[in-house]
Order: C-alpha cells, then sequence, then structure tokens
C-alpha cells in the first residue's frame, strides 16, 4: 500500500510539476498560442489513441464496451459545451467586464477539463497493475504515465494564462487535474475487480473526450488565425512525442 501511494503522488505530482515549468511561459503571442495549443492536441491525441483506445480493445468483451465509451465521452462533453455555457465563471471573470474573453475562456477550461476527466482512468489503469501479481509491469505503466504527465501540465498553462486567467486559478485548476489523477489510482488498487470490469468503457470514455475536444475546439481554433501551417507540425510534434515515449515505456 505505501508503494501505492507512493506512486499515486507521483502521477498526479508529475502534472503538477509540468504545470509549474508551464508558468515559465507568462507572457506569449497569439501565434505561439496556437502552437501550443496544436502541440497539447497531438499529445492529448497520442494519448487518446496509445494510452486509452488501444488499450480498451485488450480487455475481454470484444469491442462493444470501447466503442460506447468512445462515443459517451463525446457526447458527454458535448453536453458539458451546451448546458455549462459559462464556464468562464469559475475563472472569475464575469462576461459584462471581458465580454470578447468569455467564450476563449470557456473553450481552454472545456480542454482542461478533458485533460482531468482523461485522467481518472490513466489513474485507475495505474492502480489496477499494483492490484496484481504483476508490480513490475504496474510500476512501468506508471512511470509511463508520469512521464506523458509532465507535458500535459506544460500544455494546460500557458492557454489559461492568455485567456486572462489569474495565476492562482490557473494552478489551482492544474492541481485539481493532478489530483483527479492520485484519486483514480487509489481507486484502482482498492478496487480491482469492479474497476477491471468497467476499465475498457473508462478509457474509451476518456478518449472520446479528448477526440471531441480536438477536433471540435482546438484544431478549429488554432487554424483560425493564420498559423495554420505552424499549428499542423506543432500538432504532429507533440504526436510524436508521446509516441516516443510510448515506445520507451
Amino acid at each position: 500500500m505505501e508503494m501505492v501511494l507512493l506512486t499515486a503522488l507521483g502521477v498526479g505530482g508529475a502534472t503538477v510539476i509540468g504545470a509549474v515549468l508551464g508558468f515559465a511561459f507568462k507572457k506569449i503571442s497569439h501565434r505561439f498560442s496556437d502552437i501550443v495549443m496544436s502541440f497539447a492536441a497531438g499529445i492529448m491525441l497520442s494519448a487518446a489513441i496509445i494510452g486509452l483506445i488501444l488499450p480498451s480493445l485488450e480487455y475481454e468483451g470484444g469491442v462493444v464496451l470501447p466503442v460506447a465509451g468512445l462515443f459517451c465521452g463525446a457526447l458527454c462533453l458535448n453536453l458539458m459545451d451546451k448546458t455549462l455555457p459559462h464556464l468562464h465563471g469559475l475563472a472569475g471573470i464575469d462576461r459584462e467586464n471581458h465580454p470578447k474573453n468569455t467564450e476563449q475562456i470557456d473553450k481552454v477550461l472545456l480542454f482542461v477539463m478533458a485533460v482531468a476527466i482523461h485522467n481518472l482512468p490513466e489513474g485507475i489503469a495505474a492502480g489496477v497493475g499494483f492490484g496484481t501479481d504483476d508490480i513490475e509491469g504496474a510500476i512501468t505503466i506508471a512511470a509511463g504515465i508520469a512521464l506523458q504527465n509532465v507535458p500535459e501540465g506544460m500544455v494546460i498553462i500557458a492557454p489559461m494564462l492568455a485567456a486572462g486567467i489569474s495565476v492562482r486559478r490557473t494552478f489551482i485548476a492544474a492541481l485539481f487535474t493532478g489530483i483527479i489523477e492520485v484519486v483514480g489510482t487509489l481507486l484502482g488498487y482498492l478496487s480491482v475487480s469492479i474497476s477491471t470490469a468497467i476499465l475498457p468503457f473508462a478509457l474509451a470514455f476518456a478518449g472520446g473526450t479528448m477526440l471531441y475536444v480536438i477536433s471540435d475546439e482546438i484544431i478549429p481554433e488554432t487554424h483560425s488565425h493564420g498559423s495554420e501551417r505552424g499549428a499542423t507540425y506543432s500538432l504532429l510534434a507533440g504526436f510524436c512525442l508521446m509516441l516516443v515515449m510510448s515506445r520507451c515505456f
């Protein structure tokens, strides 16, 4: 149990470490913001496919649960996008005083929310490993997730700061995404039988939320300010970075 607690803190803490590094980019241009967001989209795309959707197909039960989970994840975020149109309120910014920023903030927070949602099944996956006899494999999985979380933590900072969200609230949001993963790791360890049954759905659900945000929000946003070429190559760079990490772990 002590190893599980240390792993949970390490996996979640990696996101916070990445967030702290992300504060180095406080003042960025619109072009650079598009490139950073595209880089994040590449990381999310790779994480969604390689780290979530493909692993969800490895469990018993075929493709029904993963496909259902993927669409449910996308629909969930779609509903959140429609029913929570005032996410900027979480950032402490009101529409009357900052009418031009609220739409951008809503998109950024939706992106952060997708990262937080995908961290839960990732944490469960790490925790489930420790509930089996394959401790070495569990450590490898946890190390890969932690390494992936560093750039994920970095890329959520710059967009929030660029949208006008305060440093304090930005850090709290980053901390929240890390805590979600700690909770997921502990849940995975304590509920191996239950989490193993729902893990294919949960992994694909998280992947669906990420694919939705990439297609519906990030790509259109980063390709609407004249930085299409840079944004495209930045997305490829983020995808390849996670591809290399997946081969190393």
